[in-house]
C-alpha cells in the first residue's frame, strides 16, 4: 500500500512553532502521514501525543548518528545508534529509517568506502532483522546541495543494494536529486523497482516550492506482506517484467501529480508565495 506524507521540517512550519503544532496543521490540510529528520532535537512525548490525538502516522523519520558510512571506524558507533533510531522508529510507528553513505573521503578509494559502505549495511541489517523498519539509503546529488557527497548515483545506490542483499535494506528515491544529476527515472530504475522503500518528490529546478511527498510503493511481488503503511517486506530477487515496471513508475508520476496538489493548496492558504503551475 502507498502512503503521501509531507516532511514537516519545511512544510506547515511557521516562526517559533513545535512539531505538534506542525502535525496538527498537517492533519488540518488533509494529509495522513509525515516524515521527520532527526528525532534526537526533538520533543518525543509532545510528538507521540500529537500523533495519537490527530492519527496521523509516521512515514519516514533519519536514522542517527549522521555519520560517514564511507568510514569503517564509524560502524560501531553507527550501529548503536542505529538500534537507538529502530527503538523510536517502532514507537511512533514508522516502517522507514533514512540513512545517508557520508561523504566521499579524502585518502580511500571509492572501493574501500564502498566496501565499507556496504559492509556496514549489512551488518546494519541484522539489527533490523524482524523490527518490522527497514532503511533507505538515499543517493543526493552533488551540483547544488550536497557537493562532496559519495553516493551521487541512484545506479550505484541499487548495485550497492544489491551486493548487500538483504530484505531489510533499500533505497530512498529522491526525483529531485535525481533530476539534478540529469537522470531519468525509466532508465535508472529499470527493472529494480523493488529496491525503492520510499520516495521524495520536491520541485526541480530551484526547489522553491518545496513540497517533498514521501511514498512508500506496494507489494514487488506476489509474495511480499505489506503492511498498512510500509513497502514490501519480502525480498524479491527477480526482474520484474516490463508492464509491472511501467505500473510502479505510474506510481511516482502520481506522487508528483499529489505534490502539485498539495502545493497549490498551501498556496491558497499562504497568498504571499508565487503561484506557479504544475
Amino acid at each position: 500500500m502507498r502512503r503521501y506524507s509531507a516532511c514537516i521540517e519545511w512544510l506547515f512550519a511557521e516562526e517559533g512553532d513545535s512539531f505538534p503544532d506542525r502535525i496538527r496543521r498537517a492533519h488540518a490540510a488533509g494529509l495522513t502521514a509525515i516524515e521527520l529528520w532527526c528525532w534526537t532535537d526533538k520533543d518525543l512525548d509532545a510528538i507521540e501525543a500529537a500523533l495519537k490525538k490527530t492519527g496521523l502516522a509516521v512515514s519516514s523519520l533519519v536514522a542517527e548518528p549522521m555519520i560517514a558510512l564511507t568510514d569503517a571506524a564509524n560502524r560501531q558507533t553507527w550501529l548503536k545508534g542505529l538500534a537507538e533510531s529502530v527503538t523510536v522508529a517502532k514507537r511512533l510507528g514508522a516502517p522507514v529509517l533514512i540513512a545517508q553513505a557520508g561523504d566521499d573521503l579524502p585518502g580511500l578509494t571509492r572501493q574501500e568506502q564502498r566496501r565499507a559502505l556496504t559492509e556496514t549495511l549489512r551488518a546494519g541489517a541484522d539489527i533490523l532483522k524482524g523490527s518490522g523498519v527497514r532503511l533507505g539509503v538515499e543517493p543526493l546529488n552533488i551540483r547544488i546541495d550536497h557537493v562532496g557527497y559519495f553516493l551521487d548515483s541512484t545506479r550505484e545506490g541499487l548495485d550497492i543494494i544489491d551486493d548487500v542483499a538483504r530484505p531489510e535494506i533499500g533505497i530512498v528515491y529522491d526525483i529531485y536529486h535525481s533530476a539534478i544529476m540529469d537522470e531519468r527515472t525509466e532508465d535508472v530504475l529499470d527493472d529494480r523497482l523493488d529496491r525503492i522503500i520510499h520516495v521524495h518528490v520536491a520541485d526541480h529546478p530551484g526547489r522553491t516550492n518545496r513540497v517533498p511527498v514521501a511514498s512508500t510503493l506496494p507489494a514487488a511481488s506476489a509474495g511480499s506482506s505489506p503492511t498498512a503503511t510500509t513497502a514490501p517486506s519480502a525480498w524479491n530477487t527477480g526482474r520484474p517484467g516490463l508492464a509491472r515496471t511501467q505500473s510502479r513508475l505510474r506510481l511516482l508520476r502520481s506522487a508528483v501529480r499529489l505534490s502539485c496538489r498539495l502545493r497549490r493548496r498551501l498556496q491558497a492558504r499562504d497568498r504571499s508565495r508565487p503561484r506557479r503551475h504544475c
